[in-house]
């Protein structure tokens, strides 16, 4: 399906679900989910339905599951931001403070896999930045049912509002509210061409962490890299969907030679590419204008490679930090901009859910003391008005 066929479809499910809320949603999950929700109450998660689905889940992933969010929160927690303000000689006081969005809206992807590693890194930055509310939403299976470990992971975290909707219907459903799904401030969370289509259109009506496109990972190997390491790695990336990339940089004909081998033997070298340079300074600068989702540096000495490093969501270092480390357990958000986007953005963190706000607080002294630039300013710049609100604070009545 073209662009603008999709655009045009989302566009019909955004105005469907505007306009008859509730009723569209059914409509949309009976569609594509092929479920058979009659009433509203269908699109709910019970707490019940939580409780059992953490039951059912192996103790093995469970004790994996809070390591994981151990991790998470302790890296996450780092980025808190600080308030700070500043008091002038003059009384007069300016500053920064940080407050929480009220809302936030989390879509966890259904469909290919279950991604329970997604409500983490999702939901933790936004508990520490302290949102009031959180909501997640997510499809079903065909018998109504919500994946047991997306639904152990959301127990963990101790989130009550889950619902059964997923695509562009339950993006709509975020950003205008319904009798049943809160309108939110923000959505964050990837998922399919359809949702991220959604979230491009309904931008401005609610915010949006990112537009995420197919996930991508840059290997830079010099002549010490293990090649099995190297392969498996650029197959674990170019799994992820048929869009996926992988990509090898390396100075070394052995080494690049080796890999194709190597992947044709694991048996996936779909989507996996190689590119030979001349060094590594040039493997860099080929890998900051490609400017990955991911970046491996397989390299002798990564972290004296790393100072040259502009452009890249994550950045890991040495033979044993593949990706999937970053994925699930080392605590770095593995929400990252793709895409090429790494070139001027950043990966999901606690900063994507807080507003920060200037303040300003002058005294009469210190609007004396600026009064006369302040108004020389606004008149050259044509805004009389600006400089009359000035003047009027010292005209005598």
């Amino acid at each position: 399906m073209k662009t603008s066929e999709i655009e045009k479809t989302v566009k019909k499910i955004i105005d469907d679900v505007k306009k008859n809320k509730d009723k569209a949603l059914i409509k949309y999950c009976n569609k594509f989910d092929k479920v058979n929700f009659k009433s509203p109450k269908d699109l709910i998660v019970s707490q019940e339905e939580i409780d059992k689905a953490h039951k059912n889940v192996e103790e093995d992933f469970l004790r994996a599951l809070k390591k994981s969010i151990e991790n998470i929160r302790f890296y996450h927690e780092k980025q808190k931001p600080e308030n700070w303000f500043e008091t002038f000689d003059d009384e007069s006081i300016i500053g920064l403070r940080s407050v929480p969005l009220d809302s936030v809206g989390v879509y966890v992807p259904g469909g290919r896999a279950a991604y329970p590693s997604s409500v983490l890194m999702n939901i933790i930055p936004a508990q520490i930045a302290k949102v009031k509310q959180i909501v997640v939403v997510t499809p079903p299976d065909r018998n109504g049912v919500v994946n047991k470990y997306v639904l152990a992971a959301i127990k963990e975290l101790g989130i009550e509002k889950v619902f059964k909707v997923g695509g562009s219907q339950a993006i709509a459903a975020l950003a205008f509210g319904t009798r049943t799904i809160p309108k939110v401030n923000k959505i964050v969370g990837p998922g399919n061409i359809f949702v991220t289509v959604a979230k491009k259109l309904l931008y401005g009506i609610v915010g949006i962490d990112k537009l995420a496109g197919p996930s991508d990972v840059v290997i830079i190997a010099d002549e010490f890299a293990d090649v099995r390491f190297v392969a498996y790695d650029m197959a674990s990336q170019a799994e992820h969907d048929p869009s996926s990339k992988a990509i090898l940089i390396t100075n070394s004909k052995d080494i690049e030679r080796d890999v194709k081998n190597q992947i044709k033997k694991i048996g996936f070298s779909k989507n996996c590419k190689t590119i030979l340079v001349r060094d590594l300074d040039q493997a860099v600068e080929v890998s900051n204008e490609i400017a990955p989702e991911h970046l491996e540096l397989m390299v002798a000495v990564p972290q004296k490679l790393l100072e040259k490093v502009k452009n890249a969501g994550a950045v890991f270092l040495g033979p044993y930090s593949p990706v999937t480390v970053g994925d699930y357990i080392a605590g770095p958000n593995h929400v990252l901009p793709t895409d090429g986007t790494a070139k001027f953005s950043s990966p999901l963190s606690v900063y994507d859910f807080v507003k920060m706000q200037s303040v300003v607080g002058y005294t009469k002294a210190s609007l004396q003391k600026y009064g006369k630039d302040i108004i020389t300013l606004a008149k050259t710049e044509g805004f009389n008005f600006h400089a009359k609100s000035v003047e009027e604070r010292f005209r005598s009545v």
